[in-house]
This record gives C-alpha cells, structure tokens and sequence, in this order.
C-alpha cells in the first residue's frame, strides 16, 4: 500500500517547480566536488538558500543543509548513485515545500506531499515545510478540551486545544495507541488529524491507516509518512512538511490534531546527516542545534487569537525511552519544550496495567483549565488517590503489615486500578467517563469482587445509555453536571450495582 517507485521523484518535483513557477528564471550552477552516504558537497552556488532544492543530473534533487564560503553541503533526498563529482548541480531557486488543502484529507503522503495510495492528487495551495511560530499576541489562552476517549488521560491529564503535550516511553508500551485512540475520538468533533510517520516500518504505518479507516475517522485525517526505508534527509523533512498541514487548517479557523511518531527517530536521521556534514557533535553525538530542531517544530502549535480566526493546532510528539530512563538528552529536551507529559512505564504495562500511565510522573501544564465542568466535578482528587495508592502498594508488596485505614486505602486503589483500566478499541464519551467516576463514589461499587470490574463496566455503561440515555445525553450536549443529573446516576449506579451483585 505504502510501496512507491523513488525513480519518479525528479519527475514530480520537476513537474511541480515547472507548475510553481512557469516565467523566466536564471538560475547558479553548481558543480558537485564529493557525494558520500547521501551527502554531496557543492563548489559554487553562491546565492543558494537553507534549504532550498537543488536539481542534479538524472532529475535528482537533494536539499541544501550546510551553506558554507566556497561550498554548500546537500543530502538527496533519494538513495541515487547517479550522482558524480564533476556533475552539474542548478539551484531551483525554491525552498522545500507541501501541498496542502482539503485535497489532502483521507490520503497518504510523502514529506514532498507525493501520494503514497496509488491515487492522484492535485492541491491547489502549498506552504514550506518552514515557518515561523505564531507571536505571543496571536496567541489564546488553551481552555477547550482535546477529549481523547481515554478515561485516565481525560481526568488525570487533561489535554486543551493548542497545547503540546509529550508521549513518552519505552518501547512496545502503548504510545501509538493513545494517539490513535485521541485521533478516533475526533470523528464527529470537527477536528482535523495529522498523523507523521517518522521511520515507522511501512507495515506498521499501513496497519495504522486500516484502524483509521475501519473507524470511519482516516476521512478527517491526512497522513504523513517518511518510512524507515526513506533517507535521512526525508525523515528530517517529515514532522515540518506535517506541521506546514496542519497550519494551513489552523489558519483556516479549524481545530488540527497533529501526532509526531516519533521525534526519537527524527533526532536521529537529523543526528546523521550532521555528522555526514561535518559538524561539530555535542552531548550523545547530537548536534548542537538539536534542541532547536525540535524547539522550532512544537512552538509552531498553538490557539490563535480570535482576530485571527480563533484556529488551533494540538501536538502529541511521541519519544521513546531506554530503560525509562527520561533524563536523557533527546527526552529532556522535548520535555522541556512541551506543556507537560504521559510517561508510560513498562513495568505497569507488562503488569497488566493499559493504559500504563504513571500518574507521578505524568503531569499537564495547563490542567483543570482544559476540562469540561462534568469532568472537574467528579475527577477531583483522583489524581492525588492514585498516586497515595501507587506508593502505598509499594510498601504493601513486601507484606508489611498495615492498619485499618491504609488497607482500606489500598482495597480502594485497586478499584481505581481496575476503573482506569481500558481497551484500546474502547473510546468512552463524556457521559462515559462521568459515569464511571461517579460509580467510583458509590458504596455500592465496593462490593463488586475486583476481578469482576472489567465485566461491570462493560455491562454498566450499554444499560446508563439504554434506561437513562437522557441524563448521558445532556452531559455530553451540556458537558455540565447539574445536581439532579449526579444524584440520579447515582441512585441508578447503585441500583444496577446491587442487582448484578445479586
């Protein structure tokens, strides 16, 4: 599905500069002094740009990186031997750019915006893949939710339109997954998704373009993908050319959900071709500028101001740890930039645990401010609950021996547990959510055996919306908790929990 023949992409780019730009232009010429790896050194050139596309023979292109006195250092951005020294190069006069628009959404496309469906496209706008973050004064304060289905996220984690919130963890612990299920969530909000591949297995990336579909949400989506098997150089591109996607909605008043899987991978190629170039490398091997490769990325989301259409663009970069250890180079970095962070732990996840969040170390920035009334009034010290628990159970582990009030505690942490406990292909709504917070509250849930919850809940909720649709219906059209609303779920909450006890 995501196959597609690198040999057409000096006729796409040339067929796209000639349609760019039809008048006259003189353009320098270059002559190649050394290629290597990917990487071609350029005598001449003297009016070239950062990153502007440069034309080789055979109608390959490479991308301008390093603009030094009497030469300038490319990557191409396809593997191509066709390359020698003594060959001519011609500057294209063109900084790398993508073609955005409504055109896009339901597709699949390359960091140059080629499609990777096997469908045409034709977009009548592009933006470059580079451009500057919104000032402070076009900026709105983030007060609207992001729901994401996800009932641990929602009331822990709170996330609102424009923020940047980091996805962190080791490998195989859930990070797609709840990306994904934030962009499932999204079908019948009005909110655009952008998904960025960045050296994602091709495979994996299909797999994730079927779940999209079989959802009915891949309609609302655009899909970015620069494959393992792509060069340094388009793995670089990928995350600027999807957020240059997402702008063009923004600036249209639209509310864009963009996803960076994962910027790990991005530092990485990036870490490449520096080297290639000859930089000089820093700390891990990373060049010194990385901070700011990722910096100039995430500060271009935001909630732009009313007087400029009142748009948003919400970023969920994704990193991935080694060993959780998150003080890291690439990790605190991206942590520092970001508006706080879902650390996703192993040994939660490999435990049973999913989503494997730990509440400790996790934390929103922008908080209670990014949540809907109904879900202020019933999550209120859950956070703070479920960490008590987590580090109380530590010390339980080891058979201490505890009183009353603490096994109490540690009996209602494990329904917590169990509560927060969530399949990935469950995507609960607001009355949801609500309802299942409220049941947490009731006595009745207390007698439920533990490892009956999962069976509870997931009889609980079809029988909420089928004898009392009314009240989940107001809170999801309200998104308010009136007290007659509270204290009738209640009352029905500890109704169904006696009767399937019995």
């Amino acid at each position: 599905m995501l196959n597609f023949d690198t040999s057409t992409l000096g006729t796409f780019l040339k067929e796209k500069r000639r349609d760019y730009q039809p008048e006259m232009i003189s353009y320098d010429y270059g002559t190649v002094e050394s290629c290597a790896d990917g990487i071609v050194r350029v005598a001449g050139l003297g009016r070239a740009e950062y990153g502007e596309l440069l034309q080789f023979e055979n109608d390959v292109y490479g991308i301008a990186l390093d603009l030094g006195l009497n030469s300038v250092g490319a990557a191409l951005l396809t593997r191509n031997e066709s390359v020698r020294p003594g060959s001519p190069v011609q500057g294209t006069g063109r900084v790398a750019d993508i073609g955005v628009g409504r055109e896009l959404l339901g597709r699949i496309v390359d960091p140059i915006g080629r499609p990777l469906d096997g469908q045409p496209l034709h977009t009548r706008e592009s933006r470059a893949v580079e451009s500057p973050a919104p000032a402070i004064m076009d900026r709105a304060p983030v007060d609207t939710p992001m729901e994401t289905g996800i009932l641990a996220v929602d009331s822990m984690i709170p996330i609102g339109r424009g923020q940047r919130e980091l996805i962190i963890g080791d490998r195989q612990t859930g990070k797609t997954s709840i990306a994904l299920s934030a962009m499932v969530n999204q079908k019948d909000t009005g909110v655009i998704c952008v998904y960025c591949a960045i050296g994602q297995k091709a495979a994996s990336v299909a797999n994730l373009v079927t779940t999209l579909s079989e959802s009915g949400t891949l309609e609302h989506c655009v899909v970015v993908a620069s494959t393992a098997a792509d060069s340094a150089a388009m793995q670089y591109l990928a995350p600027y050319a999807a957020c240059a996607v997402a702008e063009y909605f923004m600036h249209q008043g639209k509310d864009v959900l963009v996803v960076y899987d994962d910027l790990s991978k991005h530092a990485a190629a990036y870490r490449t071709m520096s080297l290639l170039l000859r930089r000089p490398s820093g700390r891990e091997a990373y060049p010194g500028d990385v901070f700011y490769l990722h910096s100039r990325l995430l500060e271009r989301a935001a909630h732009l101001s009313p007087e400029l259409g009142g748009g948003s663009m919400t970023a969920l970069p994704i990193i991935e740890t080694m060993a959780g250890d998150i003080s890291a180079y690439i990790p605190t970095n991206v942590i520092s930039i970001t508006d706080g962070q879902i650390f996703l732990e192993s040994e939660l996840f490999h435990s049973g645990v999913r989503p494997a969040v730990n509440v400790g170390l996790s934390v929103s920035r922008v908080g209670r401010a990014a949540q809907h009334p109904a879900m202020k009034a019933v999550s209120g010290s859950l956070r703070l609950e479920v960490a008590q628990y987590r580090d109380m159970a530590v010390f339980a582990q080891f058979g201490a021996d505890v009183d009353a009030a603490t096994k109490k505690l540690l009996d209602r942490g494990v329904r917590m547990t169990e509560l927060l406990k969530q399949p990935k292909e469950r995507i609960l709504k607001l009355s949801d959510q609500t309802a299942l917070l409220l049941s947490l509250r009731c006595d009745g849930l207390e007698k439920i055996p533990v490892a009956k919850m999962q069976s509870f809940v997931t009889e609980l909720l079809p029988w909420l919306h089928e004898v009392h649709g009314e009240f989940m219906d107001s809170i999801d059209r309200s998104k308010k908790l009136p007290d007659d609303v509270s204290q009738s779920l209640r009352q029905a909450i500890d109704e169904f929990a006696a009767r399937w006890e019995a």
